[in-house]
């Protein structure tokens, strides 16, 4: 007989209903979230953005994205993309607020955003740092996923629904039988 040592703390025996095939267990594994948020957070690192454009940035990330999406396709990832989806949206945001720079470019970006003139203000000279601005309703109502998408951002969500097997086979459809 064959003795391997098994690990007990990710090892277990789970119903068939909670098991996909292939890559599901390393798609349950926190570990492929723990790998693509460095190569995404290397291509909107605050040097890289200074450096560049923003849809420049984008566009890298798109690549990534796709990159790892087919590479996870096979497995349920809905729930891992969701949560990686939003981290990212506010990454970027967190791209634009630090590209902004001074309080007063703030101001006037956030009142092209549609932000009234005395929030703005307020808003542009806040205390927080640049991620917690992120991730407050200062950008989340101004940067809105409407407004990422028109700059070229598409969630990864959207991308695994239209490439994953599971959403894309045809429904399973019983013969007609017609009574004479």
């Amino acid at each position: 007989m064959l003795r391997r040592h098994t690990n007990t703390t990710t090892a277990y025996i789970a119903p068939t209903e909670r098991v996909s095939p292939c890559r599901s267990i390393a798609a349950r594994n926190s570990q492929e979230c723990k790998i693509i948020a460095p190569s995404t957070a290397t291509v909107t690192s605050a040097y890289t953005i200074i450096s560049g454009p923003l849809s420049e940035c984008i566009r890298q990330v798109k690549e990534v994205q796709r990159g790892w999406v087919n590479y996870y396709r096979i497995a349920n990832i809905l729930c891992k993309l969701k949560d990686f989806d939003s981290w990212l949206r506010n990454r970027l945001r967190y791209c634009i607020w630090t590209d902004w720079k001074k309080p007063e470019r703030k101001r006037k970006n956030l009142i092209r955003l549609g932000v009234d003139q005395n929030h703005a203000y307020s808003w542009s000279r806040t205390r927080m740092g640049g991620w917690a601005v992120a991730q407050s309703p200062i950008l989340i109502t101004t940067i809105t996923l409407k407004r990422l998408a028109k700059r070229g951002y598409v969630s990864m969500l959207e991308h695994y629904v239209k490439v994953s097997p599971q959403f894309n086979e045809p429904l399973y459809t019983r013969p007609v039988r017609t009574v004479v």
